[in-house]
């Protein structure tokens, strides 16, 4: 049997999984309304995974940092609504196994969690259509951590990445900052090496974190990426 606690504040999503997982070799042994609830279960329970929606009220991508800084061991799984490229990246940094979207298929779900409990990693879909869209490269987000090293930037490098986060394309920002088109690529190209991503959504991820904007600034802009 696999051992799992749901974490999720909707009463509604829990007996919906509860109903999924009936008749398989998965034991919810607890379900927690909020990341201190699943703090306390866990020490009680011990579960093998925690399938959890980290964009839950009560919960955030936090609470999965905190679950593995104590319980290393333990398998996360994430189940959310639709999330941005972004958000999927810090996911998977901050310790997310595997990812699965609320309405996949019921099978989607149950794989999700026998896959990650053999060792393996699981992304439905919609999920993987993301990752690909974007170059995400899952591995690399799973085995990097943030350098300790000071990242040193510019007033015109911190402007650049908060419009970029902000969802404005290469010619807005160009227009914006009065500045060239390829002076504009040439900052962003400079930006990447900087904080050591590959894409956009590393450069959103890094300017949400240092609080130079407003997760709902990007992820309600209407651009996944900006384009020249």
């Amino acid at each position: 049997m696999i051992n799992l606690i749901l974490a999720d504040n909707n009463e509604l999503i829990r007996v919906g999984l509860r109903t999924i997982f009936k008749n398989t070799d998965i034991r919810i042994v607890n379900e927690a309304s909020s990341s201190e609830e699943l703090l306390s279960q866990i020490k009680l329970e011990k579960p093998d995974i925690i399938l959890i929606d980290y964009t839950s009220v009560g919960f955030s991508i936090d609470t999965v940092v905190r679950v593995l800084d104590v319980h290393e061991d333990i398998k996360v799984v994430a189940i959310s609504p639709e999330q941005s490229a972004a958000v999927i990246s810090r996911a998977i940094q901050s310790g997310v196994h595997s990812h699965i979207k609320k309405n996949c298929d019921f099978q989607e779900i149950i794989d999700s969690i026998t896959e990650t409990m053999e060792g393996n990693r699981f992304f439905c879909g919609q999920i993987l259509e993301i990752i690909q869209a974007e170059g995400i490269d899952v591995n690399g987000l799973k085995n990097s951590k943030f350098s300790c090293d000071p990242i040193i930037l510019s007033e015109r490098e911190i402007e650049v990445i908060t419009l970029i986060s902000e969802g404005y394309t290469n010619a807005q920002i160009s227009e914006k900052l009065f500045l060239s088109k390829h002076t504009v690529n040439t900052h962003r190209k400079n930006i990447m090496n900087k904080l050591g991503v590959k894409n956009t959504a590393g450069i959103v991820m890094y300017a949400i974190r240092e609080n130079f904007t407003s997760p709902n600034k990007y992820f309600f802009s209407g651009e996944s990426e900006n384009r020249d």
